[in-house]
């Protein structure tokens, strides 16, 4: 028969791997709920990014220079256009040292492209 001291291990490792589990399956991924078909205005806009793969929908956020996120479709024309817009803004303030008017609430990418 186990001893105590034995029982008392098995359990305190049983706990400690049932804590561990549950905290890992709460991680959340910020996620769209719903896009938008409507095309936004170049100027208001700072970066993109492709919405996490956990998600329910297919979304690109675009980022506004105040920092909102705007889910839309990824696949219609003026999004792709809006897109090869940010990349082009982003490569000139890059070159500016995200300095100017036009770099306003332009920020360096992260990885989440």
């Amino acid at each position: 028969m186990a001893s105590w001291r034995d029982a008392k291990l098995f359990f305190c490792i049983l706990f400690i791997t049932c804590c561990f589990t549950v905290t890992l399956a709460e991680i959340p991924i910020d996620c769209c709920l719903a896009v938008k078909n409507q095309t936004l205005p170049k100027a208001i806009l700072a970066d993109y990014y492709q919405q996490a793969k956990g998600c329910q929908i297919d979304a690109t956020i675009f980022v506004t220079r105040k920092a909102r996120k705007l889910c839309v479709p990824p696949r219609e024309k003026w999004v792709q256009q809006l897109m090869s817009h940010v990349d082009e803004l982003q490569k000139c303030c890059k070159k500016a040292n995200y300095k100017g008017k036009r770099c306003s609430g332009v920020k360096p990418r992260s990885n989440n492209l």
